[in-house]
């Protein structure tokens, strides 16, 4: 490859890299082509799967600001590059390994802090971005609710206390 194309080739990476939300970096060793067309389409809208050259990702990797640990580029390397919900691509990354075991997660980066592969497995645990928003608004409902019947109640019981001293003083003044 001539320097002009490796330059290239590190601008577009570095570039991938900025505008990434996460990236994840696999081994993809044994698997056909039709496997890794799976993957891509598994991986959802929002990641490109790119196999890469090791020495021009991790160039690209350190001018984009991220240093990663040099065993990350050992043996045939693809890089999941993320612009969407970094769970979802986990996800399906996780999901694939299992039924492939070719696939190797190596590690890789989100918001600009360095993952490994326990790491990424892990967040592939997490629920997506949608489902915790949902909880969110749902116990934020709830404590609103709660909060509305506190704040109902105390006029409530007010009245209720005042009407009952009425009824009293009724009761006592009638008897006098």
């Amino acid at each position: 490859m001539a320097t002009s194309a490796k330059a290239a080739a590190v601008a577009e990476l570095t570039d991938k890299f900025r505008s990434s939300n996460a990236a994840v970096l696999t081994e993809y060793r044994g698997l056909t082509v039709a496997q890794l067309k799976t993957l891509r389409r598994s991986l959802g809208e929002n990641a490109q799967y790119a196999v890469v050259k090791n020495t021009l990702t991790k160039i690209a990797a350190n001018e984009a600001g991220f240093q990663l640990d040099d065993q990350l580029f050992a043996g045939p390397t693809a890089v999941a590059f993320v612009t969407g919900d970094p769970v979802e691509s986990a996800k399906g990354l996780r999901d694939f390994a299992k039924d492939n075991p070719n696939l190797i997660i190596k590690g890789g980066v989100l918001d600009g802090k360095a993952l490994s592969a326990d790491e990424i497995k892990k967040l592939a645990d997490l629920e997506s971005r949608e489902v915790l928003l949902a909880k969110l608004a749902g116990a934020m409902k709830g404590k609103q609710s709660q909060a509305a019947a506190l704040f109902q109640a105390l006029p409530s019981k007010f009245v209720r206390t005042a009407e009952a001293l009425r009824a009293k003083q009724a009761e006592q003044g009638g008897a006098e």
